[in-house]
């Protein structure tokens, strides 16, 4: 399949549960859950903010891919925009990773926003310093990185940030 076909399969969408039995059978292996949650774990999260906006990224209209953004408390220990969202939790299935998905999912996010949440201005996220691949693939995808660190439970990230 070709970059362009991939491209018009993939969309974002906002979590429903429709898509649970999906969900249920998503993968992520051990060394990448010590970066990220699996959709439902963070979905059914009681910690997590009622006013996260859970987001699927559907390839054909099947879940391969998820992330939250998050605002309220979490989201102040990266940024203090008040109209900034925290991306967090963001993976692909791993039968679906190499494919490109990640990639496209990051470039439809500006509009994804926009569109559904149109008083946010900034997307901000942390991603571990030994997670390499991440932040090159974030920084490939218009995010921006100010030398700026949060101390997170599992060591240092780096602090992105993509204006909206």
């Amino acid at each position: 399949m070709k970059s362009n076909d991939l491209q018009t399969s993939v969309v974002l969408v906002e979590y429903n549960d429709t898509y649970d039995e999906h969900l249920v059978n998503y993968h992520l292996p051990e060394e990448q859950l010590q970066f990220t949650s699996a959709p439902l774990v963070k979905i059914n999260n009681p910690i997590v903010s009622n006013t996260a906006k859970h987001i699927l990224i559907l390839e054909n209209d099947v879940p391969v891919g998820y992330f939250a953004l998050e605002d309220g408390e979490k989201l102040l220990k990266y940024s203090n925009n008040p109209n900034a969202r925290l991306l967090t939790s963001f993976s692909i299935d791993f039968r679906n990773q190499g494919k490109g998905l990640a990639k496209i999912a990051l470039q439809l996010l500006r509009e994804f926003v926009r569109k559904h949440l149109p008083n946010t201005d900034e997307i901000v996220l942390g991603v571990n310093k030994k997670n390499t691949p991440a932040h090159n693939l974030y920084l490939k995808t218009g995010f921006v990185d100010r030398n700026e660190y949060y101390e997170g439970p599992k060591g240092p990230q780096h602090i992105l940030h993509l204006k909206v």
